[in-house]
């Protein structure tokens, strides 16, 4: 299995930069780990979780934290947790003794600049199909915390570090923001996971941060109006009290309006549908209209969407066991929007080009903890862009003060970023670090607008 798995790592870079301890430049020839330290710390949701720091032999360290999801594809890694009745059977402690008895071992006397030799060394001690031994939450802190103490080593930045191993074009990427959360995200209120938004008409990142204000701002104050605002979801976006799916797409709409800004210009829609979360076996149950269909009428139902609102992007649009319907979406709406697997893809290289040779999709989601490794991840991200595919680089719904993704997105050139919301700070510290490195003296150049034919631009609603 790990042979197969490293078959697939053809150049490939996937960089992250969470609270990476900035040290002086050290030796980049020979940069030898001398060990790793894990510890427990917390999440978003207030659950554990696991950080690992690196030391190199010349005293350089790097860090990173592992992430969490709620929405879950069925073939990514496994997080370890303790089970029982402590923490609600959430505990870590399993993971990080995984950590200093089995990875800090294998690592240690590794040179820290060979990121794949660092990944290919994690996996063998794990051969299980999901990482279910050591758990993807220590394998994803530990490989992130390797690259991190590696940038540091360098004197560069984390993103400058990922584009130099993995030979990529970086770039400061698009984002995708939540504005109303759904799904596993805000106890199933509405069915739909993520209501977001994309400016590609913007020319800068600050751009996007100020538009996106306004929309955001604009739909609370929608919401209020009506005596529906009630807090926000686990990614920040505003909790959904609606009693429809198209309430919701309707409300975005004039949120965006009431922005100052005309749907399909500047901005426009995408959306997460995570259709695993409500479907199996091809049959699907929206619970807040409770009506039940086929691939087929949810199928028919999201074209009618792609018709009547400014959707440039749709993500797991039919469930991860139902590849005949991915196949015939992508047939039917591929040229109009970006048609993004997740949970169907799991950040996974082989299942990308299954997914290419079948024509299911036209773009991934790359999760590192999925994969569990950045090598893995890596690996799936060129797997797409051989494909002809976009990426988004993505956070989780459990997340924490590490920006790392920020750093991936931008060294590997990805195109676009989706980290959540525009409120709660492990959401805006990714945000916020994207603004960093674009002041930064020799920062790559922003990417606006999207590769897609514009059949979705100026339709009237």
């Amino acid at each position: 299995m790990v042979q197969t798995v490293f078959k697939l790592f053809s150049l490939i870079g996937f960089i992250l930069k969470p609270l990476t301890i900035i040290q002086t430049k050290g030796s980049a020839q020979v940069s030898k780990i001398q060990g790793l330290k894990g510890r427990r710390v917390w999440d978003s949701r207030g659950c554990p979780t696991v950080e690992v720091d690196v030391i190199l032999e010349n005293g350089v360290r790097g860090r990173a934290i592992a992430p969490a999801g709620a929405s879950r594809g069925a073939r990514e890694a496994l997080d370890l947790r303790d089970g029982g009745d402590s923490l609600r059977g959430k505990d870590v402690q399993t993971a990080l003794n995984g950590i200093q008895t089995r990875i800090a071992p294998a690592l240690i006397g590794i040179n820290a600049q060979d990121q794949r030799g660092v990944d290919v060394a994690i996996l063998a001690l794990d051969n299980s199909e999901l990482k279910e031994q050591l758990g993807g939450n220590a394998t994803v802190a530990a490989s992130l915390a390797v690259l991190h103490a590696a940038a540091a080593d360098n004197g560069i930045p984390l993103w400058r570090h990922i584009a130099n191993y993995f030979q990529s074009t970086p770039s400061i990427p698009l984002p995708e923001i939540q504005i109303f959360g759904g799904g596993a995200h805000a106890g199933r209120r509405v069915d739909i996971q993520d209501f977001m938004i994309m400016v590609p008409g913007a020319t800068s990142f600050d751009e996007v941060m100020e538009i996106t204000s306004e929309v955001y701002f604009a739909a609370g104050d929608l919401m209020k109006r009506k005596g529906r605002l009630a807090g926000v979801a686990d990614e920040g976006g505003w909790w959904p009290v609606f009693d429809s799916n198209e309430e919701a797409l309707e409300t975005l709409v004039a949120a965006i309006k009431l922005a100052g800004e005309q749907p399909g210009e500047r901005v426009v829609i995408s959306l997460d549908i995570a259709a695993s979360e409500f479907g199996k076996n091809g049959q699907y149950r929206l619970a807040l209209e409770d009506r039940a269909m086929d691939s087929g009428q949810l199928i028919d139902m999201l074209g009618r969407w792609i018709d009547d609102y400014f959707i440039a992007s749709i993500e797991d649009p039919v469930g991860e066991d139902d590849p005949e319907a991915m196949q015939e979406f992508q047939r039917r709406y591929g040229d109009q929007v970006q048609v993004v697997g997740d949970d169907y893809l799991v950040t996974n290289a082989n299942l990308v080009k299954t997914a290419a040779r079948e024509n299911a999709c036209n773009a991934l989601l790359v999760k590192v903890n999925q994969a569990g490794t950045v090598t893995e991840a890596v690996d799936a991200f060129h797997a797409a862009s051989e494909a002809g595919w976009q990426s988004i680089v993505s956070a989780r719904s459990g997340e924490t003060e590490d920006a790392s993704i920020s750093h991936l997105s931008t060294g590997l050139g990805s195109g676009q970023l989706k980290v959540g919301s525009f409120t709660r700070s492990e959401r805006m510290v990714k945000w916020n670090e994207c603004l960093r490195i674009q002041d930064e003296e020799d920062a790559p150049q922003f990417v606006g607008g999207l590769p897609l034919k514009n059949t979705w631009w100026g339709k009237k609603i």
